[in-house]
């Protein structure tokens, strides 16, 4: 999850980009549900219509239009991007943004499985502030593990190191005694 907390900066400029190009294509009639699906369907913006943001556009039309005027303006896309940007995504909204294989599945997944723990706060959202806490907590407990497990495994004081480069490095307090008895 190393990157993971850059997916919420990139979610938040993926959908201003996609209603900023949605606008251009309609700069008369505004960003209308009829204009999203007009827009999905014309072949001619395959390559440059991010379909996954213009789709979640599409199927959360009715909550993004805050004014209910059937358009979603720049000034709710604005609210939208910031919200995004400051409080983080929902677990639905990361579920829904997140399938534009624009991101690791393998990050997505870690992120989701893990929402509860990375949620610090407990407000149903996640910020690139809590998935970098949590990606920093999981990488220091790791090098913990590893250092305990070499610990565990590879030295011991009573029988020596597995590991070790120089003979004098290797003897342990049972080497030192048989040494010194077989002498």
């Amino acid at each position: 999850m190393a990157s993971g907390s850059s997916i919420i900066t990139s979610i938040s400029s993926n959908l201003a980009n996609t209603y900023s190009y949605l606008a251009s294509l309609y700069p008369d009639e505004g960003v209308t549900y009829d204009n999203i699906t007009k827009a999905r369907n014309d072949s001619t913006n395959y390559l440059t219509l991010n379909q996954s943001f213009a789709s979640y556009l599409q199927n959360n039309f009715a909550t993004l239009d805050k004014d209910g005027d059937g358009i979603i303006g720049a000034d709710e896309m604005n609210k939208l991007t910031s919200t995004i940007s400051t409080a983080g995504v929902s677990r639905a909204e990361l579920t829904q943004l997140a399938s534009s294989g624009a991101y690791s599945s393998e990050m997505v997944s870690k992120i989701l499985d893990n929402f509860d723990e990375i949620d610090a706060n407990h407000d149903g959202r996640v910020t690139s502030a809590e998935i970098s806490s949590y990606t920093y907590s999981c990488n220091k407990q790791e090098k913990i593990d590893e250092e305990n497990y070499k610990k565990a495994t590879g030295t011991s004081i009573f029988y020596g190191e597995d590991e070790s480069s120089s003979e004098l490095s290797s003897y342990s307090i049972l080497s030192y005694k048989y040494k010194n008895f077989n002498s």
